[in-house]
């Protein structure tokens, strides 16, 4: 079975914060510190490009296992990604209410902090990381 290629490295985030696109510098501190609030956990970089934070180990029905970040993000070219490993279904009337952006199944993308209600964003990153916690409560 394939492994996992997005895994935790020993990359410093501060080192990876001074190679971003400045745009979002700003933004970058700002989840960092909304983030490690919601999880109790330092920022860790996942990847060359992902700062995720705290761990959780996962084993899927078809035998598949392996570990990820309960929640982070990438500032990508065209937007912020924030990683909101529930995904979105669960949560209409928050998503209502967050502003401007996109999904994927669990990808938030915004163009800028400004454009969505950070008390929202806020509550959509803890009811995940408690639903992540429930789900595989062995981590």
């Amino acid at each position: 079975m394939a492994e996992n290629k997005t895994k935790a490295t020993k990359q410093s985030v501060p080192a990876y914060l001074k190679t971003i696109d400045t745009k979002y510098l700003a933004d970058c501190k700002q989840l960092i510190k909304i983030m490690s609030e919601i999880t109790g956990e330092k920022s860790t970089m996942w990847g060359p490009s992902i700062v995720g934070f705290g761990t959780y180990h996962y084993v899927y029905d078809s035998g598949r296992e392996g570990d990820f970040m309960l929640c982070g993000f990438s500032p990508r070219k065209t937007a912020l990604t924030l990683y909101i490993m529930a995904g979105f279904k669960k949560h209409p009337e928050l998503m209502e209410q967050l502003g401007k952006y996109k999904t994927g199944k669990s990808c938030l993308y915004i163009k800028s902090l400004d454009d969505v209600h950070i008390p929202t964003l806020k509550k959509l990153i803890r009811e995940s990381v408690k639903y992540i916690i429930k789900k595989y409560p062995e981590n």
